[in-house]
């Protein structure tokens, strides 16, 4: 036996150059911390892609590698599995032959489902390995429909795109429930889900009607459907949403919970008039893609070793920052999850609830029956909580309240919208908290934004531009490779070059020597400056990600300079 077979796949990777010895010990770090798959890690933090762990994974087991956009997958072993027993198991049926089905998986070592195909098909299962991201597309291709086929099969069908009708409200409801018109919605919805769009933008103009989906923070077109069935999606979206269609002139919001067969996503509505009908835009708040552990979140192994001992404190503020859509929910809700213990009593306040967290109390914010941030945490401190998560200071009385619950032996999380963490204290110190009650509440401070993943399948390599090591205070002696990555496209991201975002992060510790700064008022910057001693700033952190090739120069810079007010 190849007595490599039995070496481990972080030390496989390794003996065959794919990752640096660096590279492995921050991922076995990483496990031991959060317990994932050590190719799961690597590929997270940008050390490997996809494809190169699962050719290691099919040698380490002597199994084939099969590239799937290499082969043509059979018709007829596609009909001899339904899609039921396989979408869930990120496998898919490549080939029939002689009494045995090729079933190429992500997880060879899925016995369930070997035994399930070769139950429904009578014929032997032989197995091969392929990248998991390579079988979701291939499952979407050949068992799918999308919205273009059914927006082209709709159009075939001699649909009117010009039309301007006036529509009464029977004419609507009924419309909103003929079955083409329900496929095309649930289409939209499960599509913008698949590509991990975190909203979908429904926009009315004169002559047509435009679908665009945010991924990755970016807006992305998708073919317009017809404009006549304008009034129709949008009553059906209402209907869906518990919304009244009769009511065309104010802005309404509503609420939308798909039940998937692996989870349910929640679905915010908010409507608009305008010249041309309704707009509007669904914020598709999808469990499966928010809650992560802190290691997943791409922090630094310094910071997050830091940020660790700060969870551990057991009174005081601890804040995120950064603007919105910057993921500071997505890292308060780890931070909770990491921290969180039946012998403690949890309680949030947030506008809106965006997940429901296992065992923990979470209350809405509803200013128009009074219950906003401030009034909400002063009922909080009096249900005898250990943990309280205020969703975002934003007055001096809400800050107030939550410093004296802080110092009154409560641990206390909540986000500031500022350019930096530094800028976090002299804003509390600006909505009138005394100096001295800032420095003796706060334990720390994230800041952090996004930034869009390099597409592992396509990035291409480029040399350094030396114009832009000044921006990261970097000389060229000081890099430890000749080439930056740019994006490139291909299916596999949709052309776009990039796949999911990740984020970049600098936490500014509250030690004595800051604590007598803010207590003589210092400036942010002057704060900033001397933390700079041991603190790594965001746009150091996204520099280090740009020299692993996880992201690009333009996308730290872009999001690191640009100032922005609350």
């Amino acid at each position: 036996m190849d007595l490599t077979s039995k070496m481990p796949l972080g030390l496989r990777l390794l003996e065959a150059g794919a990752i640096s010895r660096e590279q492995l010990d921050d991922a076995l770090a990483r496990q031991c911390a959060s317990g994932l798959p050590i190719g799961q890690i690597l590929v997270d933090a940008g050390y490997t892609t996809p494809m190169v762990v699962q050719k290691e994974i099919a040698q380490q087991l002597g199994l084939p590698f099969c590239d799937l956009d290499e082969i043509e997958i059979s018709k007829e072993a596609l009909g001899k599995v339904p899609l039921e027993l396989i979408q869930h198991a990120k496998a898919i049926p490549v080939a029939v032959n002689d009494g045995t089905i090729t079933l190429a998986m992500a997880n060879p070592l899925d016995f369930a489902t070997i035994e399930s195909v070769q139950f429904a098909t009578g014929l032997q299962v032989k197995r091969v390995v392929a990248a998991e991201d390579e079988i979701i597309d291939a499952v979407e291709k050949n068992y799918g429909i999308t919205v273009e086929d059914l927006l082209a099969d709709m159009r075939g069908q001699g649909m009117d795109t010009d039309s301007d009708e006036s529509y009464v409200i029977h004419d609507l409801q009924a419309m909103a429930r003929e079955p083409t018109l329900v496929n095309l919605v649930n289409l939209i919805l499960s599509q913008a889900i698949h590509d991990r769009s975190s909203d979908i933008h429904i926009e009315p103009f004169e002559k047509e009607l435009k679908i665009k989906y945010r991924v990755d923070g970016v807006l992305h077109e998708i073919q317009p459907p017809p404009k006549n069935l304008q009034p129709a999606i949008i009553s059906r979206l209402k209907i869906m949403a518990s919304m009244d269609i009769a009511e065309r002139f104010v802005p309404q919001d509503g609420h939308i919970r798909l039940n998937l067969p692996d989870r349910s996503v929640d679905i915010r509505v908010a409507t608009l008039p305008t010249i041309f009908g309704e707009s509007m835009v669904l914020r598709i708040l999808d469990r499966l893609n928010a809650m992560v552990e802190l290691e997943e979140l791409g922090m630094p192994p310094k910071t997050l070793e830091r940020y660790g001992e700060l969870l551990k404190a057991a009174y005081g503020i601890i804040l995120v920052t950064g603007p919105t859509g910057s993921g500071k929910t997505t890292t308060l809700y780890a931070s909770l999850t990491r921290i969180f213990t039946p012998g403690r009593k949890f309680i949030t306040i947030e506008d809106p609830v965006e997940y429901q967290l296992p065992g923990i109390v979470q209350i809405p914010v509803r200013p128009k029956r009074g219950m906003d941030f401030a009034n909400g945490l002063r009922a909080i401190v009096r249900q005898d909580p250990d943990v309280v998560m205020v969703g975002e200071i934003r007055d001096g009385e809400t800050a107030d309240i939550a410093i004296r619950a802080a110092l009154t032996g409560h641990l206390v999380f909540s986000t500031l919208h500022t350019n930096d963490a530094a800028g976090a204290v002299t804003r509390l110190i600006d909505m009138g908290v005394e100096a001295f009650l800032v420095a003796s509440s706060v334990e720390g401070i994230m800041a952090q934004r996004l930034v869009r993943r390099l597409c592992h399948h396509c990035r291409q390599s480029i040399p350094v531009n030396p114009a832009y090591l000044p921006e990261f205070g970097v000389t060229a002696e000081q890099l430890n490779t000749d080439h930056f990555y740019q994006p490139g496209g291909c299916e596999h991201c949709r052309s776009r070059g990039y796949t999911g975002r990740i984020g970049v992060y600098e936490l500014l510790l509250i030690t004595e020597e800051i604590h007598e700064m803010i207590l003589r008022r210092a400036s942010s910057a002057e704060i900033k400056n001397r933390a700079l001693r041991w603190m790594e700033t965001m746009k150091q952190d996204g520099f280090h990600k740009v020299c692993r090739g996880v992201t690009t120069v333009e996308e730290v810079l872009q999001v690191t300079q640009k100032q922005f007010v609350e």
